[in-house]
């Protein structure tokens, strides 16, 4: 396996123009964890910092929020119907219609200075989430857990910095995950048997100018992609560590991919606009909305929560 970090040589090859349009001007604080639900044709997403689980309808246009009462890093539909979600305090249910949350676990209850980012349901039906470094966003305290149908929570893998990037390949058998202040991307084998992880590989060492490595989604060829949050743009990454697309955006941060639509074939990208000076939101002022890109291939479809 090939380890690239890609250089703006490589860059001025790969850029690749593409319509990019906003479906959602939402201005979101800090948007993320986009997941399509192909029952309901319909997005959700979290906004973590003004903490929201949120619902989209590109057919209609109509939207729905359901206040979060802390930071929500990620969330799963259940296949019971309602969701699995991550907050700062740990993994609870929720349920859309009455609106209340059921505690389950919180692993992380004793260290100080974490909160849950990045999360997305495993292809056997379990629930992954990581965790990350809340105060200096430079310190390995972070951790990968996997929630199991059971309410069991096991931690998987330890010293990341901020925990991202979770995509699963089209037969389940390779996990790609990244470490976003690590500035890397890996890959290991799927066990969907057991749930776990082995024969940890590089995929990619993207620096700031390339992008660094937010959240991410998987197509149907094997193609990773990766939203670049420090360079405004998406990132196709093959498995051999190889740049093969990128997309520049009309928004400074972008943070999180999903495929969706009737052949999933449509790219949603949700954005940030936390922390931008007045000068950068005039000049990218649809920062914070959610954005698609129509591709050729398809994603691999989400899967859902078991318990």
């Amino acid at each position: 396996m090939n380890t690239t970090l890609a250089s703006s040589a490589v860059l001025s090859r790969q850029k690749t123009d593409a319509e990019v349009r906003c479906v959602l001007d939402a201005r979101a604080e800090l948007g993320e964890c986009p997941v399509w639900s192909a029952e309901e044709q319909a997005l959700y997403w979290v906004d973590i910092l003004a903490p929201s689980l949120n619902r989209f309808d590109p057919a209609s246009g109509e939207t729905r929020r359901w206040s979060m009462p802390e930071p929500i890093g990620s969330f799963g539909l259940r296949e019971q119907g309602g969701a699995v979600v991550a907050l700062k305090s740990g993994f609870h249910f929720f349920d859309f219609d009455s609106e209340v949350l059921t505690f389950i676990v919180n692993p992380e209850a004793d260290w100080p200075g974490t909160r849950f980012n990045d999360g997305k349901v495993s292809p056997d039906g379990r629930f992954w989430a990581g965790t990350m470094d809340d105060v200096k966003l430079s310190r390995p305290i972070g951790s990968l857990y996997r929630l199991d149908p059971d309410g069991s929570c096991q931690r998987m893998v330890e010293g990341l910095i901020v925990s991202n990037g979770l995509a699963w390949s089209d037969d389940g058998r390779t996990l790609f995950h990244s470490d976003s202040k690590g500035k890397v991307v890996h890959a290991y084998d799927y066990d969907l048997t057991s749930g776990n992880i082995a024969n940890r590989r590089v995929i990619a060492r993207p620096d700031e100018a390339v992008g660094r490595p937010d959240g991410g989604a998987t197509d149907v060829d094997g193609y990773y992609w990766s939203a670049g949050i420090s360079a405004g743009v998406v990132n196709r990454w093959g498995q051999d560590g190889r740049l093969d697309r990128q997309i520049v955006l009309p928004c400074v941060a972008p943070t999180c991919v999903c495929f969706g639509g009737p052949e999933l074939k449509t790219l949603f990208i949700t954005s940030s606009r936390h922390s931008l000076s007045p000068e950068r939101l005039e000049a990218s002022p649809l920062s914070g909305g959610i954005f698609i890109i129509e591709v050729d291939t398809p994603g691999v479809p989400v899967n859902k929560f078991k318990g």
